[in-house]
């Protein structure tokens, strides 16, 4: 008899560890890739409320940006900010401001696109030559500082107003191309 019951017992055990070992494996079987709650769909790290600035001494160029939400995609490798404010800061030239409602980063900084609520400030709040611009998407190039969208702008400098659709900006030369539909109204 005690050997009967020492079988019973190794038998409903194994039996036990078997379904413990199935259920384990079906509750931690991996998502489908074409899952919308994937895990390389959602970001690494989220930063809330960060601000940075990059120098690049040798020229004296500054780069200051804050956002009040960031959150880097590691699959894809872009980063998404929300709520973000960028500045552009060099020697013999106006700052160059820039706010949107979110931007996406993409190869390191060197391409950034911006939506939502696009302005764009370009000198000093008290001077009379301030260029001041709005528009719904905007892709920035700071590398080239060069700016480009394919969306309807307002540019507005003194009593001037200038409407059109496209644009292209570049900062080193100073020269704004309004690719097409333009109309300017002075006040």
């Amino acid at each position: 008899m005690f050997r009967r019951s020492n079988f019973n017992f190794s038998f409903i055990a194994l039996i036990g560890l078997a379904a413990l070992a199935l259920w384990l494996d079906n509750i931690t079987e991996p998502l489908s890739p074409g899952a919308d709650d994937e895990p390389y769909q959602q970001p690494d790290y989220i930063v809330e409320n960060i601000s940075g600035l990059r120098m690049e001494h040798a020229q004296s160029i500054q780069h200051v940006f804050h956002a009040q939400k960031m959150l880097h995609f590691i699959n894809h490798d872009f980063t998404k900010l929300s709520d973000i404010h960028f500045m552009h800061l060099k020697p013999d030239t106006p700052p160059f401001r820039v706010s949107a409602n979110q931007a996406e980063i993409h190869n390191n900084g060197e391409d950034i696109y911006l939506a939502g609520n696009v302005n764009v400030i370009r000198g000093n709040d008290d001077d009379d030559k301030k260029i001041i611009m709005e528009t719904t998407t905007l892709h920035l190039i700071p590398g080239r500082e060069l700016v480009q969208t394919d969306q309807q702008v307002v540019i507005t400098r003194l009593n001037t107003t200038v409407h059109g659709t496209g644009l292209e900006f570049n900062n080193n030369t100073n020269k704004i191309e309004l690719l097409s539909r333009v109309r300017a109204v002075d006040r």
